[in-house]
């Protein structure tokens, strides 16, 4: 196998084999791909990465590269606005871990979004959010002071924000709306997220409200790595129903 095209051809047949094999399997390390394959460090490496890149391994510093596991994050209004409820479902074990919870004044560019006025006091809330143990997303979020009095305090309880709501706050949160965009991270949220190479990544941003009074509770936007999540968005009702053979 020839330098020059050695390590499309790796890549192919490492591809092959992890369909074959659990999320989490450690793979072979650079060294131990050069002597299988013939081929030098560059070729090697540039086929651990052509894998990264189609989402098929996760690489973790000082530790190796690993099978990873996509899952899809199915955003509804059907459904409730829980990260650990969606994640669950998509057959995953959640968790999130609080970097910073504080009562500070709102900001204008988030106010709007609660619909009230700026420099407003709220509850600001910095976490990472993890899927299986590996970091996911790092989100930010906003809530109404009178949801919630101790929210960094009650988090340390209940993980889930949405579940902490309705407990606490008995609050019926439902997704009143959601908009998705993908982009370069900038330098830190790659460090945060604990990115091996920059490559766009979901930003997803979601109002919810209280089901009976209307009033926006909860206001979040979150980096959320794509080789991790798919995001999935259902609108309107459910899928017609067939009723011709092949329609």
């Amino acid at each position: 196998m020839t330098e020059r095209n050695g390590y499309h051809k790796i890549a192919g047949e490492l591809a092959d084999e992890i369909a074959q094999l659990e999320p989490g399997t450690k793979l072979a390390s650079e060294h131990e791909l050069m002597a299988r394959f013939g081929v030098g460090r560059a070729s090697a490496r540039s086929a651990v990465q052509e894998l990264e890149r189609r989402g098929l391994v996760r690489r973790l510093r000082g530790s190796g590269t690993y099978v990873n596991r996509r899952i899809d994050y199915v955003v509804s209004k059907e459904k409730r606005p829980s990260w650990h409820r969606t994640v669950e479902a998509a057959g995953a074990v959640p968790r999130s871990t609080v970097l910073l919870s504080e009562v500070r004044p709102i900001p204008e560019s988030s106010a709007h979004y609660l619909g009230i006025e700026p420099g407003t006091p709220a509850h600001y809330m910095r976490r990472l959010r993890y899927v299986d143990d590996q970091v996911a997303a790092l989100g930010e979020e906003w809530v109404r002071c009178e949801a919630v009095t101790e929210l960094g305090s009650a988090m340390r309880v209940e993980e889930s924000l949405d579940e902490l709501l309705r407990q606490m706050g008995r609050f019926d949160v439902v997704r009143s709306w959601c908009r998705t965009s993908m982009e370069l991270p900038p330098p830190e949220i790659c460090t945060a997220l604990e990115m091996t190479y920059v490559a766009p990544i979901w930003i997803i941003e979601s109002i919810n409200r209280d089901a009976e009074t209307g009033v926006a509770v909860t206001y979040s936007s979150s980096w959320t790595r794509a080789d991790m999540i798919r995001v999935v968005m259902e609108i309107g009702d459910h899928p017609p129903v067939s009723t011709c053979e092949g329609n």
